[in-house]
């Protein structure tokens, strides 16, 4: 299903195309060969002094850890994790190993996960990135270690049939998309007064 994004300029149209679905097959099922292209877009991404926070934690449905890692999910988005052929957490990175703060950690972790949204949309595939998930339990799940966080939860699959999902994620599914006007969150001198 495509619901490309009405933009009010030109942008690519890999930008416009990417969304975030619910409905995903639950038959079709991805290869490392598929994740390849996905992880090394991430690879490329910018990073501040080059210290490259982002790792990321995956399974393959059908593997015992992609049910340890369904379960870390909030409730409400279980249902459609189920789904995904892979289910992946982000994980960023606190602290140099000089012991200095990588405050940036997020920024540069959220870019990566863009670009490897950008390169799933751009071979085809659904990606749908969200915050519902228990951090503590995919630290003890995953075995991740001090000095790391957990950032988001990331179901990756193939586009599935809107028709399986309950009534309310169907609507989502089904319903436009929407965001901010630019004037909204691009200020051109300083913050405008309220």
């Amino acid at each position: 299903m495509r619901k490309p994004a009405e933009t009010d300029a030109p942008i690519l149209p890999v930008i416009a195309e990417r969304w975030s679905p619910r409905a995903f097959d639950p038959e079709k099922t991805l290869t490392e060969a598929d994740l390849k292209p996905l992880f090394e877009a991430a690879r490329w991404a910018p990073s501040s002094s080059n210290t490259q926070p982002w790792r990321f934690v995956y399974a393959f449905r059908g593997e015992p850890f992609f049910d340890t890692l369904v379960d870390c999910a909030v409730e409400g988005n279980r249902p459609w994790v189920r789904r995904c052929s892979v289910l992946a957490y982000a994980i960023a990175r606190t602290h140099s190993d000089s012991g200095r703060a990588l405050w940036h950690n997020r920024h540069d972790t959220g870019i990566a996960l863009g670009y490897l949204l950008l390169q799933a949309t751009a071979n085809g595939l659904a990606v749908h990135p969200f915050g519902g998930f228990e951090s503590d339990e995919v630290i003890a799940a995953a075995h991740v270690p001090e000095g790391y966080e957990p950032c988001t939860g990331i179901g990756i699959g193939f586009p599935g049939d809107p028709d399986i999902l309950p009534e309310r994620d169907r609507e989502r599914e089904l319903g436009g998309r929407e965001r901010r006007a630019v004037r909204d969150f691009a200020f051109h001198g300083p913050w405008p007064e309220a």
